[in-house]
């Protein structure tokens, strides 16, 4: 992995983060008391992961997020142990707690995400106020959006941007996506079926995705489109260039963070005045770490150096 000089600061936004607790258990049964192995307690939520997994990587990044009660104070605590730039926005609702079991027998993993708390009008306005106090080159917004903010955030969030003179870069999903996407980014981060659900048909094969790809960047809506394939790597692509990008085979031990993995290093490489080509392989190797890592665990520095100079590329 070539040498990161961080050039561009980084701000990350989480509107519905959560506390991550991830268990072993050896069978899951229904109707049984489940005895599980003792608990890990990890910071979650899409933008702290960002912010996360640059500073893991050696960058920097501030993360902002509303965060509220008992486990709101856990996850700040937790940052806090991680040294993590943090700024919680206080909101009445409790943050919410995601679980992940690892199934030991079988070696399959169930992930239940919860809704979030109820956001309201005034608290959002604080966030948006945190966001116009902080000059950044880059902000991140990545994550589901909780009960309470419509999709049309947005659009706000895009005046924000340019008023700042700073880059959008979103990772989200469903009508948050779609929304995102009409309103304008800078840079986006669908997987397939993501990009299936905006055309409202399946995408049928590469040569598909990249027309739709292309599309979307030819429209303005988007003017880097980086798209996750999981184990098949990521295609990224500008109106200069596309670039296909394939994975290197790891050993998988959990797929939690490995799209918040991927953002982290691609934002980080154009922070560092990357080259599209070098942020894009930044990104996968970054995204392919952390599938090597158990639980909630982000991507290891040591991990993504071993494997950026294994991404084969084509253009």
């Amino acid at each position: 992995m070539p040498a990161l000089q961080q050039s561009q600061s980084v701000v990350t936004l989480t509107l519905n983060p959560s506390v991550d607790k991830s268990a072993n258990v050896h069978q899951v049964l229904a109707e049984h008391k489940l005895r599980c192995e003792p608990p890990l307690f990890e910071p979650g939520g899409g933008g702290i992961n960002v912010a996360r997994a640059i500073c893991k990587l050696g960058g920097e990044a501030n993360a902002i997020y509303l965060a509220g009660g008992f486990s709101g104070k856990l996850l700040e605590d937790l940052l806090n142990k991680e040294e993590l730039n943090q700024h919680p926005i206080t909101i009445e609702g409790w943050t919410r707690e995601n679980l992940t079991v690892f199934e030991q027998i079988s070696e399959q993993q169930y992930r239940f995400g919860m809704p979030g708390p109820m956001v309201n009008q005034e608290e959002w306005q604080t966030c948006l106020d945190q966001l116009k106090s902080q000059s950044h080159d880059f902000l991140v917004v990545s994550g589901s959006l909780p009960p309470g903010i419509s999709e049309d955030i947005f659009v706000e969030l895009t005046k924000l941007s340019k008023t700042m003179n700073s880059k959008l870069v979103v990772d989200t999903s469903g009508k948050a996506f779609q929304s995102a996407l009409k309103a304008g980014v800078y840079l986006s981060k669908p997987n397939l079926r993501e990009l299936s659900a905006w055309i409202d048909q399946p995408i049928r094969d590469e040569v598909h995705l990249t027309k739709v790809v292309k599309d979307i960047i030819d429209q303005g809506l988007s003017e880097i489109v980086l798209v996750s394939l999981g184990a098949g790597g990521a295609l990224c692509a500008s109106a200069e260039q596309t670039i296909r990008l394939n994975a290197p085979t790891v050993p998988i031990q959990s797929k939690v963070g490995a799209g918040d993995s991927m953002v982290a290093g691609m934002v980080l490489g154009l922070a560092c005045s990357q080259s599209l080509e070098e942020a894009a392989r930044l990104g996968v190797a970054s995204g392919s770490a952390a599938v090597m890592t158990a639980g909630s665990e982000l991507c290891r520095a040591e991990d993504v150096d071993q494997l950026y100079p294994q991404i084969a590329i084509s253009s």
